[in-house]
């Protein structure tokens, strides 16, 4: 799965990234051809005085379907990580059996 990272205002050390990539393929390679992309945003949003700022945002592209977002505020990055990767992982699946859903009432209309 392609994703690719993006930071607001910080360098991220190689041990989040790994952890990153680790959470990410955990929640979504289920899914298989169907995710095209995800995009993973991390922002300080108050910079070093500490507090509920660390925000992970993470968009995945879904083929046909559009786009999917998840975006958790926490206290530490491994923390906003792994809540922003289970959420996404629930949306994705939830859009992707809505869709299934959605195919079947048309099939049953004709």
């Amino acid at each position: 799965m392609l994703w690719e990272l993006r930071t607001h205002g910080m360098e991220i050390n190689p041990g989040l990234r790994d952890h990153i990539d680790r959470r990410l393929n955990f929640a979504l390679s289920r899914f298989g051809s169907r995710v095209t992309k995800a995009t993973v945003s991390l922002t300080d949003n108050n910079g070093p005085k500490g507090g509920v700022n660390k925000s992970c945002q993470i968009v995945v592209r879904l083929r046909g379907l559009g786009d999917v977002i998840a975006d958790v505020v926490d206290t530490e990055w491994e923390v906003s990580v792994d809540r922003a990767t289970t959420r996404i992982g629930h949306n994705v699946g939830r859009e992707l059996e809505r869709k299934r859903e959605f195919g079947r009432e048309a099939i049953r209309e004709y």
